[in-house]
């Protein structure tokens, strides 16, 4: 059973999977009380699914990029636990993550997967379907909608954290070329985020040392790298 944990923004999601079936996700936006939310609502969706601690077999953690401190919120939480419960932890960025739950519908178009940043900035990590799954073209990149627009020079289709200023700023692009996922697909999705969780330690086998707890590190991004 794993539980995974994605605090990274302020859309908090959590999840339970036992390999084979999500069992329980919860995903809803909640501003800057992941502190005092996180463990509560962990608590109360193993209940209710009547999962014991000691029945989880790994945890999964957003890494981000994000809020430096949604992540560290979300990371500092899954750390405790696996270390003090000996599991395997998997760290997964917060872009790759919803790459990952992104249907591939049209050929040669790119995916522009976006968290936000705050102060009208977004997170940017753009993909392009490679054998059967959608792989990263460029390191995360923190920029303003109006310098992103500028940069997509082909068919994209953009997902994440999509306010209603930055929608209007599509929109007003005119850019046929552009189309933006519905909003069931923008959101980041801890089963997303289990799942990736379990086919990297499957891919591990028995060594599961590359997921020791100490070794998990966050990912920030605090300026523009291009």
């Amino acid at each position: 059973m794993l539980l995974a944990i994605d605090t990274a923004t302020r859309m908090m999601s959590i999840a339970l999977h036992d390999g084979t079936r999500l069992l329980a996700e919860q995903s809803y936006e909640m501003g800057n009380r992941q502190t005092i939310e996180l463990a509560p609502a962990i608590r109360h969706m193993m209940a209710a699914c009547e999962v014991e601690m000691n029945e989880l077999t790994a945890i999964a953690a957003a890494i981000g990029p994000g809020s430096y401190t949604g992540v560290r919120i979300g990371v500092s939480l899954a750390k405790g636990l696996a270390s003090a419960n000996q599991l395997p932890l998997v760290g997964m960025s917060t872009l790759d993550t919803l790459a990952y739950g992104q249907p591939y519908f049209q050929s040669g178009m790119g995916l522009v997967a976006v968290a936000q940043a705050g102060r009208g900035r977004v997170i940017v990590q753009t993909y392009r379907w490679r054998k059967g799954a959608w792989h990263s073209r460029t390191e995360p990149r923190l920029m303003d909608w109006e310098t992103l627009l500028q940069t997509i020079d082909g068919a994209a289709y953009i997902t994440g954290e999509i306010n209603a200023a930055a929608l209007e700023m599509i929109q007003s692009a005119n850019n046929e070329q552009i189309l933006v996922a519905p909003g069931a697909h923008r959101l980041r999705r801890a089963g997303y985020l289990a799942e990736c969780a379990w086919e990297k330690l499957r891919a591990a086998g028995e060594d599961k040392s590359a997921f020791e707890p100490a070794k998990l590190l966050p990912v920030y991004i605090q300026e523009d790298v291009s």
